[in-house]
C-alpha cells in the first residue's frame, strides 16, 4: 500500500513533468524552424548591409563601379 501511495504519486507526477518539458521543446523547435526559414538564408547583418550599401548608391555617395564591387563582397 505504501508503494502506491509514494512510488506511483511520484512517478506519474515526474511523467508529467516530462511530457511537458517534451511539447514545450517540440513547440520552441517548430518556432525556431519558422523563424529560420523565414529570414530566406539570408543573414540579419548581411541583409542590412546590403540595404545600407543601396541608401549610399541612391544618394550619390558611391558611383554603380563601386555599389557593384561592394555588393559582390556582401554576396560572397
Amino acid at each position: 500500500m505504501m508503494w502506491d501511495t509514494y512510488g506511483f504519486g511520484i512517478g506519474w507526477s515526474f511523467m508529467w513533468i516530462f511530457m511537458l518539458l517534451f511539447w514545450v521543446l517540440v513547440i520552441l523547435g517548430i518556432f525556431a524552424l519558422i523563424r529560420w526559414l523565414s529570414q530566406g538564408g539570408e543573414s540579419r547583418n548581411g541583409g542590412r548591409a546590403l540595404d545600407i550599401l543601396k541608401e549610399r548608391y541612391a544618394k550619390g555617395e558611391i558611383d554603380k563601379k563601386e555599389f557593384e564591387e561592394r555588393k559582390k563582397d556582401l554576396m560572397s
